[in-house]
């Protein structure tokens, strides 16, 4: 899950980096109220899950109180890439020197932590990655020996930031990496980190992508997951416990895994079709979890058809065949549904589906038949 930047900061805070003073707000007044609480100058940032605030008008310098409340005015209801501002940081105005970034993140085809770091800070990194690819000063940590100081201080030198630098950013790149760690984190970036006038090293946006799944081990993280920007099916979805992602598609896709749900929504655009969702039931197919997928599904006025996409393992086919059965008895569908089913017991399983066929229930025996007849339908 995402967090807001501000989120952000207090997460980086929580592992002793220095951020700048700051208050989320949701109104033009509160705006105003925090800056006079902060002192001028502040920042007015939008809160927003994308990339290019500032080039929106998402990001203004307030000298005043009078330019906190324009910006503010200004930001509140923008729409910055598809998503609409509905809150805003009131940040401490800081001096600079210098930007650089810094980030980690995980490298699965090295099996290592990679950590990426660039004097070229405070524009987007692909830029740098693409025109300037020397810039950026790579280093692969193996989880089990961490980030050793001194491995940190090559990095820092490979990066070539200036001697006023090393020892700040030292400082906060391990800390960085314990925050990645230690919090479960997908990603944490930090664009732009600063060195002020003054010689120091200070965070100065945050970017920071938790593992939804390590929500049982850090209790405070559910105040993030409440804050995520949910559009109605995914807020449904999600009250059912299901991991959905709504997408602009006609076609409603079930599967079960991560892996496969990928898989069933590539093979959707492999054959000139488009997904309405990503949705996956996991390792269980029974007739509730099977039940509250279509439910969601058949909610969306955008679906033309369902392709339901099961590979049975633990779970065996006739289960699988059963619950789905079951779940159309309590759910009026008004798209017709294909099947695919395969992996364990998936004769039995197709045997029970068999009798039940009709132009609403069709199935094929391979993925790449049932993707094409669902993009037929929904056509």
């Amino acid at each position: 899950m995402d967090l807001f930047e501000h989120q952000g900061k207090e997460f980086f805070a929580r592992y002793g980096m220095p951020v700048s003073p700051g208050e989320a707000v949701f109104t033009v007044d509160d705006a105003v109220a925090a800056a006079e609480r902060l002192g001028t100058p502040v920042m007015v940032k939008a809160q927003v899950h994308t990339g290019g605030r500032g080039k929106a008008g998402g990001v203004k310098f307030a000298a005043d109180l009078d330019a906190v409340r324009e910006h503010a005015g200004n930001i509140l209801g923008l729409d910055i890439n598809g998503h609409i501002v509905k809150r805003l940081l009131i940040e401490k105005a800081s001096d600079i020197a210098e930007e650089y970034y810094a980030s980690f993140t995980l490298d699965r085809s090295a099996k290592k932590h990679l950590g990426m770091l660039s004097k070229e800070g405070g524009v987007e990194i692909e830029t740098v990655a693409e025109e300037t690819p020397d810039a950026i000063a790579k280093i692969w940590i193996d989880p089990v020996d961490g980030l050793t100081e001194d491995a940190c201080r090559g990095w820092v030198a490979a990066a070539n930031l200036p001697d006023a630098a090393v020892e700040g950013a030292v400082d906060i790149l391990q800390k960085l990496y314990t925050a990645y760690t230690e919090g479960d984190a997908d990603l944490v970036e930090i664009n732009p980190l600063i060195l002020t006038p003054e010689g120091k090293v200070h965070v100065l946006d945050a970017k920071v992508t938790l593992d939804g799944n390590s929500e049982f081990r850090h209790e405070d993280y559910a105040q993030y997951d409440e804050t995520q920007p949910r559009d109605e099916r995914e807020e449904a979805a999600h009250a059912k416990g299901l991991q959905y992602v709504g997408l602009e598609g006609s076609v409603g896709v079930i599967a079960n895994g991560a892996g496969l749900a990928m898989s069933t929504v590539d093979v959707v655009n492999q054959v000139g079709g488009s997904p309405a969702n990503f949705l996956d039931i996991g390792g269980g197919a029974n007739a509730d979890v099977m039940a509250g997928a279509l439910e969601v599904i058949n909610n969306d006025p955008a679906v033309k058809s369902i392709f339901i996409n099961i590979f049975g393992g633990i779970t065996r086919g006739e289960e699988v065949a059963n619950g789905i059965l079951e779940a159309m008895k309590r759910v009026e569908i008004d798209s017709p549904i294909v099947i695919r089913l395969d992996g364990t017991n998936a004769d039995e399983g197709r045997a029970i589906l068999a009798p039940n066929l009709n132009d609403k229930l069709m199935m094929e025996e391979t993925m790449l038949d049932a993707a094409r007849r669902a993009v037929e339908l929904a056509s």
